[in-house]
C-alpha cells in the first residue's frame, strides 16, 4: 500500500538503496581486472559475472517468499550486508577463487536487494507518483553503473590497486544497512496467508502477471545483448575499429540514463500506460534507424534513441505490475526479478543469429523483443 503524501525522511533511504543496488554493475570492469591479473582466457573468465546473474535466476522467487514472512526493510538491509561481505573477500586474499566466492556473495546480496527494494519503494511513495519515483530509482541506478568504471580506472590510477572501487562499495553497502536500520517503515502487510512457492508461480496463471514477468525478461535481455553485441554491428556494418565501435555502448547507456531522468519528470503527469507505448514505439524506431544508417554517426544516434526507448520500460512495466495486484507485491517482485535473467538468454540468441546469418541481421532479436512490448503496450491500456 503506497502512502498519500511524500515522506522524504523514509523516500531517501529508499532511493538510496537503488545506489547500492547498482553496485553490481562493477562486474564489468572487475572481470576485466581480474582476467588481466590472473591471466585467465575469454571463456574462463565469463564464468565470474555468470555467477552473479545466477542467482537472479535462482533465488529471486525464495526471496520474495521470505520478505513476505521477515518484512522488506530486514530482507534488503540483509541483501545489503551479504553484498558488503561479498565485496570484502578480495581484501581477505586475492585470489582467482576467492573472487568467484566474492562474485556469489554479490549476486546473492544484490538479489535480494533488487527484490526488496522496489516493494519497499512502493510501500513509502504516493500512490499517483509510483511510476515517476520508480524511474528516479532508475536513473540512480544508471548514474552509478555509469560512474563505476570511472571510479576504478581512478583508484587504479592514483593508488595503484582497482580493487578499492570494491572497498568503496562494501563500506556504503554497510552504510546503506545501517541508515535502514535507524528508519522506521510501516510496511503494507496484506490480509492474507504468508506466500510460498506454489502460491507466487501461480501468480503466472494470471494473464497479466505473466506478461508483465515475459516482459521484463524481452527488456533486460535487449539491454545486455545491445550493451554486448552493438560494437561488433557497427564494425561489421561500417569497418571501423573497436575502440571506436564502443562509442555504441556509450550512446546506448547515454540514452537510458537521459530517458529516466525525464521519465521521472513527464510520469507525474503521462499515465505510464500511454508512456509504455511511446517508449515502444521510440526504441523501434531506433532498431529501424540501425539498419537504414548511410553513416557511423546516424547510426550511433539511432542507437542513442534505442536506449532513450527502453530507458523507462523496466520501471513502467515493475510499477504497473504492483499497481495491478498490490497485496502480492513480494511474490510479484520476486517473480519479475527473476525474469532479469533474460539477460543471459537473449544475448546468447542473438549471438547464435550474428553466427548464422550476420552481426546486421542479429538486430532482428532485439525488435523482435520490442515488438512484443508494442503489443503489451496496447494490452495494458485494455487491462
Amino acid at each position: 500500500m503506497t502512502t498519500k503524501q511524500a515522506n522524504w525522511s523514509k523516500l531517501f533511504p529508499a532511493f538510496f538503496a537503488f545506489i547500492v543496488m547498482g553496485f553490481v554493475d562493477i562486474i564489468g570492469v572487475a572481470t576485466g581486472y581480474i582476467q588481466l591479473d590472473f591471466k585467465l582466457t575469454n571463456f574462463i573468465a565469463q564464468f565470474l559475472p555468470m555467477m552473479v546473474l545466477l542467482w537472479f535466476f535462482i533465488l529471486s522467487v525464495p526471496a520474495g517468499v521470505l520478505q513476505d514472512k521477515f518484512g522488506k526493510k530486514n530482507m534488503l538491509m540483509i541483501g545489503m550486508v551479504i553484498q558488503a561481505v561479498g565485496l570484502g573477500l578480495p581484501f581477505v586474499h586475492y585470489s582467482f577463487a576467492m573472487m568467484f566466492a566474492s562474485f556469489i556473495l554479490l549476486g546473492i546480496g544484490n538479489t535480494i536487494i533488487q527484490v526488496s527494494a522496489n516493494p519497499l519503494l512502493q510501500d513509502v511513495s504516493p500512490a499517483q507518483r509510483l511510476a515517476s519515483y520508480m524511474s528516479t530509482s532508475q536513473f540512480v541506478k544508471a548514474i552509478i553503473s555509469f560512474s563505476g568504471p570511472l571510479i576504478a580506472a581512478f583508484v587504479a590510477s592514483r593508488f595503484g590497486d582497482w580493487r578499492l572501487v570494491l572497498a568503496i562499495y562494501g563500506i556504503t553497502s554497510l552504510l546503506g544497512a545501517l541508515w535502514f536500520l535507524m528508519t522506521p517503515i510501516v510496511e503494507s502487510k496484506p490480509d492474507r496467508k504468508p506466500a510460498t512457492f506454489a502460491s507466487c508461480f501461480s501468480l503466472l496463471k494470471n494473464r497479466f502477471v505473466a506478461f508483465m514477468a515475459l516482459s521484463i525478461f524481452l527488456i533486460v535481455g535487449v539491454e545486455v545483448a545491445t550493451n554486448t553485441n552493438i560494437s561488433n554491428i557497427l564494425i561489421a556494418k561500417y569497418g571501423i575499429t573497436m575502440e571506436k565501435a564502443v562509442w555504441g555502448i556509450s550512446a546506448f547507456f547515454a540514452g537510458e540514463t537521459i530517458s529516466r531522468l525525464i521519465g521521472a519528470i513527464i510520469l507525474n503527469w503521462i499515465k505510464p500506460r500511454i508512456f509504455l507505448l511511446l517508449t515502444a514505439l521510440t526504441s523501434l524506431a531506433g532498431v529501424a534507424g540501425v539498419f537504414v544508417s548511410p553513416t557511423f554517426t546516424v547510426a550511433l544516434i539511432s542507437i542513442f534513441i534505442i536506449g532513450f526507448g527502453v530507458g523507462n520500460m523496466f520501471p513502467i512495466i515493475f510499477s504497473l505490475s504492483l499497481e495491478k495486484m498490490p497485496d502480492r507485491a513480494n511474490e510479484i517482485s520476486g517473480l519479475l526479478i527473476m525474469a532479469v535473467s533474460g539477460g543471459a538468454v537473449i544475448p546468447l540468441v542473438m549471438g547464435l543469429v550474428s553466427t548464422m546469418f550476420s552481426p546486421l541481421a542479429s538486430v532482428l532479436v532485439i525488435g523482435g523483443c520490442l515488438l512484443y512490448i508494442l503489443w503489451v503496450s496496447f494490452y495494458v491500456r485494455k487491462n
